[in-house]
């Protein structure tokens, strides 16, 4: 009989006594510490425990790049609610998801929402969402789903563990079996998705006055239209030449300053021509990048460049983290 679950065994010793199954989700750890987390914090309801972690499937045949793979990783909540309260939280997390795909930048008009079936959803669950995002070349697919779970989880552990698993009212209200709302996002799915929708090209335009200084004109520019809250760079610190010691000690000043400032990674950059390193930056999506030049040394004033625009301007040193 086909299992979807892989089946193991732990120790040296192969027989049913020792075998176990690789999870293919990541929610029945939290269920089996649904106790231990009210006991130990005492929450109210509505509460939810969340979690990031491996999960594995037996695909037959897996293929379509990251999309039918046996090894993904998973973030899930369960979220814990009063029985009668499941279609206010339900709506309450479909909205927040679209919140949440916004803020990391995925474009409403690429995301479109299926309601399941009875007869495609899972056995546990009353009512299900899955949000679909419409990737590059490989169209629209499922990279994050809502379920209302019901009381399923904690009725069957309670039944099979015999503990106790009720949850009870601090007002001496009768104990009951909480319903479960699980939000649950595919991480490798997530993070093509938001690659995908900020990779970007331009050209910026031959004898153009447009063109800002240190840009190659006329050459493919490739760029991460990244969210500034997702940039694994904040921001990039040049010197306009390397060979210059008072550019270079200018330059690490100003590094330093930004460090203590801005809330994220700070980078030093001085290989290469300054063409090349806005190159280097803009291909991974660094929204701005600081240019230490001659002028700096007179006045003051640095070059922040904008990653999407490529216009530059001029602030003062101690005014740029303002700017960014």
């Amino acid at each position: 009989q086909f299992n979807m679950m892989f089946k193991t065994n732990i120790g040296p010793v192969d027989d049913e006594a020792s075998a176990t199954y690789l999870r293919a989700e990541t929610a029945q750890g939290m269920f089996t510490n649904f106790k231990n987390i009210v006991d130990s914090f005492q929450p109210d309801l509505p509460f939810g425990i969340a979690q990031v972690g491996k999960a594995f499937r037996n695909e037959i045949s897996p293929r379509d790049f990251i999309f039918r793979v046996r090894e993904l990783e998973i973030m899930e909540f369960e979220f814990f609610i009063k029985p009668d309260e499941w279609e206010k939280y339900f709506e309450k997390w479909r909205k927040d998801m679209h919140g949440w795909f916004e803020y990391i930048g995925l474009p409403k008009a690429k995301i479109k929402e299926v309601e399941m079936p009875a007869s495609e959803r899972a056995h546990y669950s009353k009512r299900t969402i899955d949000f679909h995002f419409d990737f590059p070349s490989l169209g629209y697919d499922e990279f994050a789903g809502l379920a209302y779970r019901t009381d399923f989880d904690l009725t069957n552990h309670q039944k099979v563990s015999g503990k106790n698993l009720e949850y009870r009212p601090k007002d001496g209200g009768k104990p009951f079996i909480p319903h479960v709302i699980e939000p649950t996002w595919g991480l490798d799915r997530h993070v093509l998705a938001v690659l995908a929708n900020a990779y970007s090209e331009d050209v910026p335009a031959k004898n153009s006055s447009e063109v800002s200084a240190g840009e190659q004109a006329g050459e493919k520019r490739i760029f991460l239209k990244l969210p500034a809250e997702l940039a694994p760079v904040k921001v990039a610190v040049f010197p306009l030449l390397k060979n210059k010691p008072e550019l270079v000690a200018k330059a690490r000043e100003v590094y330093k300053q930004l460090k203590k400032e801005v809330k994220g990674t700070v980078m030093w950059d001085d290989n290469g021509n300054i063409g090349k390193r806005y190159r280097r930056q803009d291909e991974i999506g660094t929204p701005h990048c600081i240019t230490v030049d001659f002028d700096t040394l007179k006045d003051d004033t640095v070059t922040i460049r904008d990653r999407d625009t490529t216009k530059q301007e001029r602030v003062k040193v101690n005014e740029i983290s303002k700017g960014l």
